[in-house]
Protein backbone atom coordinates (compact mmCIF):
# COMPACT_ATOMS: atom_id res chain seq x y z
CA UNK A 1 0.00 0.00 0.00
CA UNK A 2 1.37 3.46 -0.86
CA UNK A 3 2.35 5.87 1.69
CA UNK A 4 0.93 9.81 1.76
CA UNK A 5 0.99 12.40 3.58
CA UNK A 6 -1.53 14.58 4.20
CA UNK A 7 -0.49 18.26 5.44
CA UNK A 8 -3.07 18.69 8.15
CA UNK A 9 -4.16 19.25 11.73
CA UNK A 10 -7.59 18.89 11.30
CA UNK A 11 -8.71 15.49 12.90
CA UNK A 12 -12.10 15.71 10.93
CA UNK A 13 -10.24 16.18 7.52
CA UNK A 14 -7.84 13.52 7.87
CA UNK A 15 -10.66 11.12 9.18
CA UNK A 16 -12.54 11.85 5.94
CA UNK A 17 -9.51 11.14 3.57
CA UNK A 18 -8.36 7.88 5.17
CA UNK A 19 -11.87 6.66 4.55
CA UNK A 20 -12.20 8.06 0.98
CA UNK A 21 -8.56 6.93 -0.08
CA UNK A 22 -8.46 3.70 1.99
CA UNK A 23 -8.90 1.39 -0.39
CA UNK A 24 -5.56 2.21 -2.34
CA UNK A 25 -3.51 4.40 -0.19
CA UNK A 26 -2.18 4.57 3.88
CA UNK A 27 -2.65 8.15 4.84
CA UNK A 28 -0.47 9.50 7.40
CA UNK A 29 -1.13 12.84 9.40
CA UNK A 30 0.94 15.18 10.61
CA UNK A 31 1.66 13.95 13.73
CA UNK A 32 2.16 10.19 12.41
CA UNK A 33 5.31 11.97 10.91
CA UNK A 34 6.07 13.61 14.18
CA UNK A 35 5.36 17.48 12.94
CA UNK A 36 3.12 18.81 15.37
CA UNK A 37 3.80 22.92 14.17
CA UNK A 38 0.87 25.21 12.86
CA UNK A 39 1.75 25.44 8.94
CA UNK A 40 1.68 29.07 7.80
CA UNK A 41 -1.26 29.82 5.82
CA UNK A 42 -0.65 33.36 4.57
CA UNK A 43 -1.74 33.23 0.88
CA UNK A 44 -4.92 35.28 -0.80
CA UNK A 45 -6.37 31.84 -2.45
CA UNK A 46 -7.32 28.45 -1.70
CA UNK A 47 -4.80 27.69 -4.41
CA UNK A 48 -2.37 29.93 -2.56
CA UNK A 49 -2.85 28.19 0.80
CA UNK A 50 -2.73 24.20 -0.17
CA UNK A 51 0.53 25.35 -1.66
CA UNK A 52 2.42 26.79 0.77
CA UNK A 53 1.20 24.16 3.26
CA UNK A 54 2.23 21.17 0.83
CA UNK A 55 5.77 22.97 -0.01
CA UNK A 56 6.16 23.33 3.51
CA UNK A 57 6.18 19.52 4.66
CA UNK A 58 7.48 18.50 1.02
CA UNK A 59 10.53 20.85 1.43
CA UNK A 60 11.29 19.42 5.31
CA UNK A 61 10.54 15.99 4.76
CA UNK A 62 10.97 15.11 1.26
CA UNK A 63 7.85 12.82 1.52
CA UNK A 64 5.01 12.69 -0.92
CA UNK A 65 2.13 14.58 0.22
CA UNK A 66 -0.84 16.75 0.02
CA UNK A 67 -2.48 19.18 1.43
CA UNK A 68 -6.18 21.25 0.64
CA UNK A 69 -8.05 24.52 1.41
CA UNK A 70 -11.49 25.01 1.58
CA UNK A 71 -13.68 27.56 1.77
CA UNK A 72 -17.31 28.65 1.87
CA UNK A 73 -18.39 31.58 -0.46
CA UNK A 74 -21.26 33.04 -0.35
CA UNK A 75 -22.98 35.04 -3.18
CA UNK A 76 -25.13 37.66 -0.68
CA UNK A 77 -21.32 38.49 1.31
CA UNK A 78 -19.04 38.28 -2.16
CA UNK A 79 -17.90 35.57 -1.49
CA UNK A 80 -16.79 35.59 2.30
CA UNK A 81 -15.90 33.61 4.03
CA UNK A 82 -13.67 32.52 2.15
CA UNK A 83 -10.12 31.54 2.91
CA UNK A 84 -11.03 32.59 6.11
CA UNK A 85 -14.06 30.08 6.71
CA UNK A 86 -12.03 28.17 9.50
CA UNK A 87 -11.99 31.36 11.49
CA UNK A 88 -14.41 33.50 10.25
CA UNK A 89 -15.91 34.19 13.88
CA UNK A 90 -12.13 34.81 14.86
CA UNK A 91 -9.25 33.34 15.39
CA UNK A 92 -9.60 29.67 17.54
CA UNK A 93 -13.52 30.26 16.76
CA UNK A 94 -15.71 26.79 16.80
CA UNK A 95 -17.64 25.36 14.16
CA UNK A 96 -20.48 26.68 15.59
CA UNK A 97 -18.88 30.14 16.49
CA UNK A 98 -18.40 30.45 12.37
CA UNK A 99 -21.46 29.23 11.28
CA UNK A 100 -23.46 31.51 13.82
CA UNK A 101 -22.06 34.20 12.71
CA UNK A 102 -22.74 33.34 8.94
CA UNK A 103 -26.25 32.74 9.70
CA UNK A 104 -26.64 36.31 11.31
CA UNK A 105 -25.41 37.90 8.62
CA UNK A 106 -27.76 36.03 6.74
CA UNK A 107 -30.61 36.93 8.25
CA UNK A 108 -33.46 38.47 6.07
CA UNK A 109 -31.14 37.74 3.21
CA UNK A 110 -33.36 36.43 -0.23
CA UNK A 111 -30.17 35.10 -2.19
CA UNK A 112 -28.77 32.35 0.22
CA UNK A 113 -26.17 30.65 -2.98
CA UNK A 114 -23.28 29.54 -2.09
CA UNK A 115 -20.57 26.48 -3.02
CA UNK A 116 -17.69 24.85 -1.31
CA UNK A 117 -14.25 25.49 -3.25
CA UNK A 118 -11.60 22.96 -1.90
CA UNK A 119 -8.22 22.89 -3.83
CA UNK A 120 -5.31 19.95 -3.27
CA UNK A 121 -1.60 20.41 -3.73
CA UNK A 122 -0.43 17.25 -4.85
CA UNK A 123 3.44 17.00 -4.49
CA UNK A 124 4.95 13.89 -5.71
CA UNK A 125 8.61 13.50 -6.55
CA UNK A 126 9.21 17.17 -6.01
CA UNK A 127 6.36 17.99 -8.70
CA UNK A 128 3.50 20.25 -7.85
CA UNK A 129 0.08 19.32 -8.97
CA UNK A 130 -3.53 21.10 -8.09
CA UNK A 131 -7.32 19.79 -7.83
CA UNK A 132 -9.98 21.80 -7.73
CA UNK A 133 -13.23 20.01 -6.60
CA UNK A 134 -16.64 22.28 -6.01
CA UNK A 135 -20.22 22.23 -4.73
CA UNK A 136 -22.95 24.73 -5.80
CA UNK A 137 -25.54 24.78 -2.76
CA UNK A 138 -27.74 27.36 -0.98
CA UNK A 139 -27.35 28.10 2.62
CA UNK A 140 -30.44 26.76 4.93
CA UNK A 141 -31.64 29.30 7.36
CA UNK A 142 -31.40 26.70 10.19
CA UNK A 143 -29.03 24.29 11.36
CA UNK A 144 -29.99 20.60 10.16
CA UNK A 145 -28.49 17.57 10.67
CA UNK A 146 -25.45 15.99 13.11
CA UNK A 147 -23.17 14.57 10.99
CA UNK A 148 -19.99 16.37 9.13
CA UNK A 149 -18.33 19.36 10.43
CA UNK A 150 -17.78 22.96 9.73
CA UNK A 151 -20.45 24.57 7.58
CA UNK A 152 -22.37 21.38 6.93
CA UNK A 153 -25.35 21.46 8.94
CA UNK A 154 -26.13 24.45 7.00
CA UNK A 155 -25.16 24.44 3.59
CA UNK A 156 -27.61 22.50 0.95
CA UNK A 157 -26.05 21.23 -1.97
CA UNK A 158 -27.78 21.15 -5.50
CA UNK A 159 -30.43 18.46 -6.03
CA UNK A 160 -30.70 17.20 -2.75
CA UNK A 161 -33.38 18.19 0.23
CA UNK A 162 -30.18 17.24 2.86
CA UNK A 163 -27.93 19.28 4.42
CA UNK A 164 -24.12 17.73 4.06
CA UNK A 165 -24.79 17.01 7.73
CA UNK A 166 -27.97 14.90 7.39
CA UNK A 167 -26.33 12.70 4.58
CA UNK A 168 -24.82 9.41 5.14
CA UNK A 169 -20.77 9.94 5.01
CA UNK A 170 -20.14 8.02 1.49
CA UNK A 171 -23.01 10.03 -0.30
CA UNK A 172 -21.52 13.47 1.18
CA UNK A 173 -17.72 12.56 0.06
CA UNK A 174 -18.90 11.31 -3.21
CA UNK A 175 -20.75 15.07 -4.46
CA UNK A 176 -18.59 17.22 -1.72
CA UNK A 177 -16.12 19.70 -2.96
CA UNK A 178 -13.71 17.79 -1.28
CA UNK A 179 -15.02 14.51 -2.48
CA UNK A 180 -14.80 15.87 -6.06
CA UNK A 181 -11.09 16.88 -5.81
CA UNK A 182 -10.33 13.74 -3.88
CA UNK A 183 -11.69 11.95 -6.93
CA UNK A 184 -9.35 13.93 -9.40
CA UNK A 185 -6.34 13.31 -6.79
CA UNK A 186 -6.93 9.72 -7.00
CA UNK A 187 -7.46 9.10 -10.75
CA UNK A 188 -3.98 10.65 -10.59
CA UNK A 189 -2.34 8.98 -8.12
CA UNK A 190 -3.35 6.12 -10.01
CA UNK A 191 -2.18 6.85 -13.23
CA UNK A 192 1.06 7.34 -11.87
Amino acid sequence: MKKIVFATNNVHKLEELRFILSADFRVLGLSDIGFGEEIPETGNTLAENASQKSHHIFDRFQLDCFSDDTGLEVDALDGRPGIYSARYAGENSTYEQNVDKLLNELKGVENRTARFKTVISLIVDGTEHLFEGRAEGVITKDKRGGKGFGYDPVFLPDGYEQTFAEMPAGLKNKISHRGKAVAKLVAFLNGL
